[in-house]
């Protein structure tokens, strides 16, 4: 299959790429072309302004969350019917998980897409050394195709043609484009990153919609399908969640699935699992329903921002006495994250839905990382001794860190054995975020649990 393509890196974190990306992604849409739109990693929110920008699910490419054999087949799942694919990298662009090299960074995800790679750089207070950095990218690692150099932050023409000549004479790699500074298309930041598309409605299509005119005034996009065309055909068969898992053999599993500016945060590929599982999935806003779906026995509330709607999911009542209602009568309950909080007795003093026995609340300490971890109890979603690769990334806590019985273990950085969450034979909540693409017997289990009610 040829798929044209191409991935947006950049020399760090900060110098532009999720502009530039977007931008891309908005101006080749407004092109009439089917773009579809991905993101190097496990993060959420990037995601959510790429699928604003082509009407197709943003989806994430991680090499350590779903193994570097799966990056690929999931390319070709989620660009299935499209005309090319842009790819968003994450961090620097050799930035990777933590002491393991080059795993599930920018360039191991371009490498194993054998895709050409464009660098954006910061141009702003550098001319002639902009020419260093891009050679010293270049080289770095002859198995990554550095093709096209985007520059941001431009400051004036003057600027732009000295950084052009700069390049031109020592780089070797052609420019493809020169943004300005501009406030224009700014968007807003909190404690975990820019804020979610779902909480901004207008101003985020408004966002992206400059994104896109931006790019498309700077940026010679011929010149960039010319390189996404480059690309060599793909050889690995798409993804196919019906190949993962199998409808479960009793009756149909109903899954209430969180949903809404507080839960926002979800990888499609987890709910295309459920479905192929034969699960009927109904999505619900905690902030505004006042009762789980009709028929739901079984519920999943995955990532987001509670600490951001406290007040609003505490003032809904009737829905966590139905939740509280649906944990008694034995109804299977997957949370992670946000998930965990709002299953908690309190968050920053806020009642919550009280199926845990712990306490939650904001903390000045970003939690962050990778993990390698084993289950150690049953629960409707992993046997005892699963073992999976997750993500953290919160600045919040909860006393006790877990229960008695914790979803997790794993070891710290310096060896230390590691445990949290909360488990029963019903329950699983937990901080450590899945893509179930990486571990597709979590969507299997949970849908068996639901159905066997």
């Amino acid at each position: 299959m040829h798929l044209p393509r191409l991935v947006v890196a950049a020399p760090s974190s900060g110098a532009g790429k999720t502009t530039v990306a977007t931008g891309l992604m908005a101006a080749l849409t407004a092109r009439g072309l089917k773009v579809s739109p991905h993101k190097v990693g496990p993060d959420y929110i990037d995601p959510g302004y790429h699928g604003l920008a082509t009407g197709r699910p943003g989806r994430n490419l991680d090499a350590f969350l779903c193994g570097p054999e799966r990056i690929e087949p999931l390319l070709r799942h989620g660009a299935a019917g499209a005309d090319l694919a842009v790819v968003e990298g994450v961090m620097g662009m050799f930035d990777g998980a933590s002491g393991r090299g080059e795993l599930a960074s920018t360039a191991h995800v371009a490498k194993l897409l054998r895709a050409p790679v464009v660098l954006v750089v910061d141009g702003s207070s550098q001319s002639r050394s902009v020419a260093a950095l891009v050679h010293g990218f270049a080289s770095w690692d002859p198995e990554v195709r550095l093709a096209g150099v985007i520059l941001n932050r431009v400051a004036s023409d003057r600027h732009e043609q000295l950084l052009r000549e700069a390049l031109e004479e020592g780089a070797g790699v052609p420019v493809l484009g020169a943004v300005r500074r501009t406030a224009a298309v700014a968007t807003p930041a909190r404690h975990l990153g820019l804020v979610p598309v779902v909480e901004r409605s207008a101003e985020a299509v408004r966002a992206v919609r400059d994104m896109g005119e931006l790019i498309a005034a700077s940026v010679d996009l011929d010149a960039v399908l010319e390189l996404a065309r480059s690309a060599p055909p793909l050889t690995a068969a798409a993804w196919d969640p019906a190949a993962e898992v199998a409808p479960v053999a009793g009756p149909r599993p109903r899954i209430a699935l969180a949903a809404g500016p507080a839960f926002s945060f979800s990888y499609a590929e987890n709910a295309e699992l459920l479905t192929a599982a034969g699960a009927e999935l109904l999505p619900f806003d905690p902030l505004h329903d006042t009762a789980l779906p009709d028929g739901a026995s079984g519920l999943v509330v995955g990532g987001g921002f509670p600490e951001v709607y406290a007040a609003e999911l505490s003032e809904n009542a009737p829905l966590r006495a139905a939740i509280r209602a649906l944990a008694a009568a034995g109804g299977p309950i997957a949370a992670e994250c946000a998930g965990l909080l709002y299953l908690a007795q309190e968050l920053d003093g806020r009642q919550m839905c009280g199926l845990l026995d712990a306490t939650a609340r904001m903390t000045e300490r970003l939690t962050l990382g990778y993990r390698e971890a084993v289950a150690l109890h049953d629960s409707p979603l992993a046997a005892a001794g699963t073992r999976v690769r997750g993500h953290e990334f919160h600045r919040t806590a909860t006393t006790p860190a877990g229960s008695a019985t914790p979803a997790w273990g794993w070891r710290t950085p310096t060896g230390s054995p590691h445990t949290e969450g909360f488990t029963t034979a019903a329950l699983h909540a937990s901080y450590l975020h899945l893509h179930w693409a990486g571990a597709p017997q979590l969507a299997q289990r949970f849908a068996a649990a639901v159905s066997g009610r």
